[in-house]
């Protein structure tokens, strides 16, 4: 698959341009996608601009796929030419540790291999996302999208999604718990829609007064403003979960006071150290836990997009032109985006 077009970014202050890339040919479990949308994850900025490290160049972000398949190799049966289907984060794993024998491939015990940025497991070349015309991914990692979906809509659930989900499910979140979402962006909203369809009592801790009606708006029952101390003192001892999405240092000391005794804070943004330091004995003197969570596995994957389909569940977003990619990037660090950009390959192929 000579001279796919593509995006990319070739050093960390280069920002993304026109690039040409090639697709390997088909491996007997491979399926052949050509792409409608793709999603913009932070962590798509974070890489190209090197934040993390390790950037392997040139960048080509994407893994928020969703498309339709245009060739399967020989030894593929869950998909066909036609199939509307979706590649999220991972691209392999090695199949055989526990982790992976128990569908948890995000946890494989010689690391996941990545959507991009990562060395293939077979020919050693460093992958390739979905700023791109098409991609080749083998069948175990290729989910169905159900036709009930919007397609563009259903894209952001491949990261944005199965990561709120995952811990929601892992815990068993349901009907009589209070649940507190910490953040209200890409991942925060989409963890308010999930642990309602749940049946949980849900909350939404901000810290801007502005965000009151639009988390309401997006199904919170509850909404604390965690800079109002009064408020904060009012929620004490008050939460089952809470699911922080906030993708910087911040202090988890506050929010813990709020968790009942066994109560548990799931971190699913946060990669970095923890600032300030915790107080050991929030946790101790009330068998409280911090816990964390990555992605999902294949198919807990494929279970979201079918719970999205049958609760009308899609994320919110804003389509993209991908000639436009680095002035939604400038968005997206100042956080002016509700709460997904999600890109029109269409504008790629006219590109």
């Amino acid at each position: 698959m000579a001279n796919t077009k593509a995006y990319a970014a070739t050093a960390p202050d280069s920002g993304l341009a026109p690039y040409a890339i090639d697709r390997r040919e088909l491996r007997a479990d491979d399926v052949a996608i050509e792409i409608d949308y793709c999603g913009v994850c932070h962590s798509d900025l974070h890489t190209v601009e090197n934040d993390w490290g390790g950037s392997k160049y040139p960048v080509i972000p994407g893994h928020e796929i969703v498309g339709r398949v245009t060739a399967v190799g020989p030894e593929v049966k869950a998909h066909k030419e036609g199939d509307l289907v979706g590649v999220g984060c991972m691209v392999d794993s090695c199949r055989t540790c526990s982790a992976c024998e128990s569908g948890l491939e995000q946890y494989c015990d010689e690391g996941s291999t990545m959507t991009y940025g990562s060395l293939d497991r077979h020919d050693g070349t460093v992958t390739h996302g979905g700023y791109s015309e098409r991609i080749v991914v083998g069948e175990r990692f290729v989910v169905r999208v159900p036709e009930k979906l919007d397609p563009a809509a259903a894209a952001p659930i491949l990261c944005a999604g199965i990561t709120t989900y995952s811990p929601l499910k892992y815990f068993n979140v349901g009907k009589g718990h209070k649940v507190g979402v910490l953040g209200m962006g890409g991942l925060g909203h989409m963890g308010v829609k999930f642990a309602k369809a749940l049946g949980a009592e849900v909350t939404i801790f901000t810290r801007s007064e502005a965000k009151v009606a639009e988390a309401k708006k997006q199904g919170a029952d509850h909404v604390i403003i965690s800079t109002d101390e009064a408020q904060m003192k009012a929620a004490a001892n008050s939460f089952d979960f809470l699911l922080d999405t906030i993708p910087v240092a911040h202090d988890l000391n506050p929010y813990l006071k709020c968790l009942k005794h066994d109560g548990t804070h799931i971190l699913v943004g946060l990669l970095t150290p923890v600032e300030p330091a915790l107080q050991a004995g929030l946790l101790v003197t009330k068998r409280r836990v911090i816990a964390g969570s990555l992605i999902g596995g294949m198919p807990e994957t494929q279970e979201v997009l079918d719970f999205c389909a049958e609760h009308d569940i899609t994320c919110d977003i804003e389509m993209l032109d991908i000639r436009n990619i680095n002035e939604a990037y400038e968005r997206m660090k100042k956080g002016d985006v509700k709460y997904r950009f999600v890109i029109d390959m269409k504008t790629l192929k006219q590109s």
